[in-house]
């Protein structure tokens, strides 16, 4: 049974690529689609906080409005399923004081004042001392984003083992995506920024064969 598992595993790491254009007629169903979005919200991030949240966008005429700006997404942007722009939060929200900081540990992991107080102080040493991730915001929202890429490499991996396409997509203006985004009312940039773009659906045409590095190139064993 195990060996069958791990087998099932490789082989949806084998499916799946980065997909350029997707058949537009075919939509994932809501319950795979809720799936996926479940396996990014069970993802790890560090003490737990969830810097991240996820835009799925479908609306048609935000897509178009945001093509021009997005040259990594020309083939994705009008023919995903669904569409997704990952929000990582800055540092107002994850600095060591910050209110939504204190509020994820009382109100969402529902800890005793104690632990709060001990997890604080070991959260303020790791940015301020071991990260260094007070010297500047752009340092707190690189660690963000660093965060979110794990929700997508969950969302893209339990993608592929349901037989779904997706791809992910760096290439884009970010002042100018963020600024289309603001204007929708989709983004408040003082909190939150965009890390990068994910598209779902289903394959049109078949990609060509996958190619990796050989193992002893990228691995080294220290016994």
């Amino acid at each position: 049974m195990k060996a069958t598992t791990k087998q099932q595993i490789l082989e949806a790491f084998q499916f799946r690529h980065a997909c350029k254009s997707f058949d537009a007629e075919r939509k994932i169903p809501d319950e795979d689609f809720n799936f996926i979005l479940d396996a990014g919200l069970l993802s790890p991030s560090s003490f737990g906080f969830e810097p991240w949240k996820f835009l799925v966008i479908q609306d048609m005429d935000i897509r178009k409005k945001m093509l021009p700006v997005c040259w990594g997404a020309e083939g994705q942007l009008p023919t995903a399923s669904h569409f997704m722009v990952i929000l990582a939060r800055k540092e107002p929200g994850m600095i060591y004081s910050s209110p939504y900081i204190e509020e994820h540990m009382r109100e969402v992991e529902q800890l005793p004042d104690d632990i709060v107080d001990l997890k604080s102080g070991f959260y303020k040493t790791f940015q301020t001392d071991h990260f260094k991730l007070t010297e500047s915001p752009r340092a707190m929202f690189d660690w963000s984003c660093k965060q979110t890429y794990i929700a997508l490499g969950n969302m893209l991996s339990v993608s592929a083992q349901i037989g779904i396409d997706s791809c992910p997509i760096e290439g884009f203006d970010l002042e100018a995506l963020e600024g289309i985004l603001e204007k929708e009312g989709l983004l408040d940039r003082h909190h939150f920024g965009i890390s990068c773009l994910a598209a779902f659906g289903y394959r049109q045409d078949e990609p060509r064969p996958k190619t990796r590095s050989p193992k002893d190139r990228l691995i080294q064993w220290v016994r």
